[in-house]
């Protein structure tokens, strides 16, 4: 019988307290996205734009939650906030949920439902399980356009594809982007 190391079961515990987080009240209940979540985890969040690294202490600041809102002694806390920091970088699923909850402080609405969004606007709200082969490699493709920032000029094929962009959103930073892309759905913000 194989038990699970101290790791794996932190890292489950917290992929089951993110990913309530990825899904609005009216989205498809009967479908599940463990498959995703995984992959989205797996994926280092890398950046290139100036201050972008900013999105990826916002990955660390879930963690440090995740770790605060968990039951037991403090030398738990430590123990699970050490496995956590040294588990893996910060993961694409990290800054894709830290971004909804921006998201929702300035537009307002609720963050899983920001996040569930932003999955339709990179089409992977397409990507339930049971996951084939070829959706895996769409799934790395869409993650890669993201990161390294291949998508089009106007955002197309990234977080925030606007209808008028003032810039090439491959060269802004995600904050402006999302800023922007908010402008253009509430002008009134």
């Amino acid at each position: 019988m194989t038990t699970k190391t101290n790791r794996e079961t932190v890292t489950e515990d917290y992929l089951r307290w993110l990913e309530p987080q990825l899904r609005d009240e009216y989205a498809n209940t009967t479908k599940t996205y463990r498959e995703l979540r995984d992959i989205m985890f797996a994926k280092e969040f890398t950046w290139t734009v100036p201050m972008d690294d900013n999105r990826l202490q916002d990955g660390q600041d879930l963690r440090v939650e995740f770790v605060s809102m968990m039951p037991g002694s403090i030398r738990i806390k430590q123990d699970t906030a050490d496995i956590l920091l040294t588990v893996a970088p910060v993961s694409f699923l990290e800054v894709l949920i830290s971004l909804s909850r921006k998201m929702a402080f300035v537009a307002g609405g609720d963050a899983p439902g920001w996040a569930w969004h932003l999955l339709t606007n990179l089409e992977l709200h397409r990507m339930a399980d049971t996951l084939t082969r070829p959706k895996r490699l769409k799934i790395e493709e869409i993650l890669n356009t993201v990161i390294d920032r291949t998508y089009l000029p106007n955002g197309q094929g990234g977080f925030f594809p606007l209808a008028w962009p003032e810039e090439d959103m491959t060269r802004v930073e995600l904050w402006y982007q999302m800023n922007a892309y908010i402008a253009e759905l509430h002008p009134e913000h």
